[in-house]
């Protein structure tokens, strides 16, 4: 977490950690909407993208199906369809957040419902994230089962949608597959 410097009066360090909630407040908010709306392809992604760093990158851990470095608000977007063609549904179940000035933790218990084979999987995912300047800028989610979430997917859809096995090269921005 962030260290605060001796000579850093409290309330600043406060004042960073409340900055960054309401950022995270207003992603998570345009998230829901964007989902509501029809997610990829058919709803706006430009409350999410202001809620995001112009080098913003999302870090997907190898073993899962959609594994690499997605950068900028058109690579979140692109992860983003990535997940509504794999998966029917996400809900989720509990969600805390520990927020220590720029640098979150988020924890959340969730429900997948597989588009292609009807599995369902839950499962907790823990987020590292940095918020700077009223903006996201870095995130690294760690899946509980990444073996579990290939699984639950299926490897036919892994191939179809992401044009590989899971775990194999990373599929997405600037790696030869599509995402």
């Amino acid at each position: 977490m962030t260290q605060r410097a001796a000579s850093t009066p409290p309330y600043a360090y406060e004042d960073d950690s409340a900055r960054t909630r309401a950022v995270l407040e207003r992603f998570y908010e345009a998230e829901r909407a964007y989902v509501a709306a029809g997610g990829p392809g058919r709803a706006d992604f430009s409350a999410l993208a202001a809620c995001l760093a112009p080098d913003v990158v999302l870090h997907q851990s190898p073993g899962l199906p959609y594994a690499g470095a997605w950068r900028g608000p058109a690579g979140m977007e692109r992860f983003m369809a990535v997940m509504g063609r794999l998966w029917r549904s996400m809900e989720f179940l509990e969600q805390r957040q520990l927020v220590d000035g720029e640098e979150v933790v988020v924890t959340s218990r969730v429900r997948f419902t597989a588009r292609a084979t009807g599995r369902v999987l839950t499962t907790t995912i823990v987020q590292l994230m940095t918020v700077r300047d009223g903006r996201i800028r870095e995130v690294r989610p760690f899946y509980w089962d990444p073996a579990a979430v290939a699984e639950t997917c299926g490897q036919d859809a892994v191939r179809e949608v992401c044009g590989r096995e899971a775990g194999a090269e990373p599929c997405g921005p600037g790696t030869g597959h599509p995402a």
